[in-house]
């Protein structure tokens, strides 16, 4: 097997994985919050021991440490609200709302750097955002799942616009313990007043939540973003976008066959769906037409 057919299947690998998240939040029972907060708090650790054991982490300034940390608090507010999502709705909803980060980040992205501003991309966020519209619209049990779902897909714009800058300056291991920390950091202070306002069935994860938290940090996030790092030095970013469209599709797929999430949903769904993997498609053609020029 060459190089490259390995580099494409630990991406395909890293993608699934990313896609299995939102199915994890429907077998962990936990509170949005407390899903989160053992979420990152098991990842942080882990990360820490990783690169101290392999001295991989690299040292950064107390001003970068600190602007990271403080990017990492929208980590953790868009996991909070994605869960969210997932749990005022199902895991369908949630993924399919968080194909709205496209529109954001178009709408963001010149605001916050020097990217000239592009009609082309707003309209293709604007065709997600009407699939949204037509499932919101027409089926009102999934109401407040959906408004915390574009929520979620508002702080995840807003970090990877923030983030871009630091992509190329920073080691990507090193800078996601950082924002992480940073994220840990604020749910720890927030918590006692979110579990107040949202009082929780169970504070503790229970033996089989214990191991779900664990796949969702050691394989989902911190394996994930390893096998993603390793298959970037050989395909490249244009491959890796084109791959990371199918994350909602895999996530989709898997709540079909696990928790047979068709029967619960109506045409609009469907039909709002449709529009999305329709402006998906449409930038796929966009990017390979600039591929080629």
């Amino acid at each position: 097997m060459n190089n490259m057919k390995q580099a494409l299947i630990k991406l395909h690998i890293a993608v699934f994985l990313a896609g299995f998240t939102g199915v994890l939040g429907v077998l962990i029972t936990l509170n949005e919050g407390l899903l989160v907060w053992y979420r990152i708090f098991i990842t942080v650790i882990s990360l820490f021991v990783l690169l101290v054991w392999r001295k991989n982490l690299q040292k950064i300034s107390k001003a970068k440490a600190l602007q990271l940390i403080l990017i990492g608090c929208l980590i953790a507010i868009h996991w909070v609200c994605f869960y969210g999502s997932i749990k005022y709705s199902n895991v369908s909803i949630g993924l399919v709302c968080f194909a709205s980060t496209g529109l954001f980040t178009a709408l963001l992205e010149p605001i916050f750097t020097r990217k000239k501003f592009s009609w082309t991309e707003v309209v293709l966020g604007s065709i997600s955002l009407l699939g949204i519209y037509l499932i919101f619209h027409f089926d009102a049990r999934y109401r407040t799942g959906i408004m915390i779902g574009i929520a979620s897909a508002l702080f995840a714009a807003i970090f990877s616009v923030l983030n871009k800058r630091n992509v190329s300056l920073i080691a990507p291991q090193t800078m996601m313990l950082y924002e992480l920390s940073g994220g840990l950091l604020l749910l720890t202070i927030l918590m006692p007043f979110y579990l107040q306002k949202f009082p929780p069935t169970h504070v503790l994860p229970n033996i089989a939540e214990w191991g779900w938290l664990l796949v969702l940090s050691w394989f989902c996030t911190v394996w994930a973003m390893d096998l993603m790092l390793q298959a970037l030095q050989k395909v490249s970013a244009f491959t890796q976008n084109l791959s990371l469209n199918l994350e909602p599709v895999y996530g989709i797929l898997l709540a079909f066959v696990l928790f047979h999430e068709q029967k619960q949903l109506q045409t609009s769904f469907y039909l709002g769906f449709s529009l999305i993997a329709i402006s998906v498609v449409l930038q796929m053609f966009r990017v390979m037409k600039k591929q080629k020029h």
